[in-house]
């Protein structure tokens, strides 16, 4: 049986939040006893209604791949969110979209599923550590394959740190008995450094979460 004792800290990083997904369990398993997915979801950036964020999937056990048909990864908007666009994932649903005219978003449900794109997908709709039918390998034996990414544009939402809410309800579902995750946290924000390594550039916010094996 898991347990998820959860705890909610709100650290400010050079005053920005970062929104981390982020659970504690205690579980046990001989072979793997600390093993875990990871959800990291980075803001990138602000559009005038939303915001831009990168969300990656680790796969921290030792020993098990999450293998075909790949991970689903779902979650719950926190008031009337919708994605506009989405690279290197795309949403199983579109939902009621008939509130809005002309543009119209890709996924206006309130409980959105997400899955990751074929092998062969266009490079222009793709990212870094996408477009592998959601299937990861595990850190220990494969870290250069050990995760997975999607970038996703949120309108309705919140357009700074102080007004943007936190997607609650966080599901991953794999091959396997299934994982359970935390709730989202607030801590300091990724860092990427540029592929000359000669700069270093940070996430605006962050949500993180940690789905352990049932």
């Amino acid at each position: 049986m898991l347990k998820l004792p959860c705890n909610w800290y709100m650290p400010l990083a050079n005053k920005q939040l970062l929104y981390l997904l982020d659970g504690f369990a205690e579980a046990y398993d001989a072979l793997d006893p600390n093993g875990n997915i990871t959800i990291k979801w980075d803001i990138m950036s602000w559009t005038p209604d939303g915001y831009v964020a990168v969300v990656t999937i680790y796969n921290f056990q030792q020993y098990r791949h999450i293998q075909t048909p790949g991970w689903t990864l779902g979650w719950t908007w926190a008031k009337k969110e919708v994605i506009w666009s989405m690279m290197g994932g795309q949403a199983t649903e579109q939902g009621d979209c008939s509130r809005f005219k002309g543009n119209i978003p890709h996924c206006c449900k309130k409980n959105p599923t997400v899955v990751d794109l074929l092998p062969g997908t266009p490079y222009n709709q793709q990212i870094a550590n996408c477009c592998k039918g959601g299937v990861i390998t595990s850190w220990v034996q494969d870290p250069a394959n050990a995760a997975s990414s999607f970038q996703l544009s949120v309108g309705a939402a919140g357009t700074s740190n102080r007004t943007v809410r936190v997607p609650k309800n966080f599901t991953l579902k794999a091959p396997g008995p299934g994982y359970t995750c935390g709730p989202a946290k607030i801590v300091r924000p990724s860092k990427f450094v540029t592929a000359d390594k000669r700069r270093v550039t940070q996430a605006l916010s962050k949500l993180l979460s940690k789905g352990f094996y049932v």
